[in-house]
């Protein structure tokens, strides 16, 4: 784990004092394909999941896993892209390309993603707590992808009504560059290496 992003996630709990987590782990089944021993790591009171492995043929039962353990250690858990599974795990979910919230999950925490200005006032619209602005700087997550880099990626979160975290290409010092507009971290592989 990047102990400079857990400091910088905790510097935004202390100064935002917000109710959710600041540093979030991303599952990916390509780029961490088992992801409980980061879980394990991630620190109580900052950090959550988004739970994706998305296409993985053992996503369900991998979920579970992740669920016990994000319940046993305190830590949040959204799924990403899944009502069905989300609801069997009890989490929360990860609302993709402007889909709306169902009822069902009314008060649950809802985020979403979003890569540009449409996209913020669309998760806002559906009724996400929090957005992952993408990608914030150059990301092995999607090569070739062109990110938003600092300045715009700034911009864009001071103008969005729900809180922003930053996502894509975090690593050192990332969120120092983002500035008070950044309401938090996502990372992969930042947070995947003991």
């Amino acid at each position: 784990m990047d102990e400079y992003l857990i400091g910088a996630a905790r510097a935004v709990k202390r100064r935002r004092k917000p109710p959710y987590p600041t540093l979030w782990l991303f599952t990916d089944a390509g780029r961490l394909a088992d992801p409980l021993p980061a879980i394990a790591l991630l620190p109580r009171g900052i950090g959550g999941v988004v739970f994706r492995h998305d296409g993985a043929p053992n996503r369900a039962a991998l979920g579970r896993l992740v669920a016990a353990l994000c319940r046993a250690r305190g830590i949040p858990l959204i799924v990403a892209g899944d009502w069905r599974l989300a609801a069997a795990l009890r989490a929360g979910v990860h609302l993709r390309g402007g889909t709306k919230i169902r009822s069902a999950y009314r008060g649950a925490l809802v985020t979403a993603s979003a890569h540009g200005r449409t996209e913020l006032i669309a998760a806002a619209r559906a009724g996400a707590d929090l957005v992952f602005l993408s990608p914030a700087f150059a990301t092995a997550s999607h090569p070739g992808a062109r990110p938003l880099g600092a300045v715009r990626w700034a911009g864009l979160a001071r103008t969005s009504p729900v809180p922003v975290l930053a996502l894509g290409g975090i690593g050192r010092r990332a969120q120092h560059r983002l500035g008070a507009a950044c309401a938090g971290i996502g990372a992969i592989g930042a947070l995947s290496h003991g």
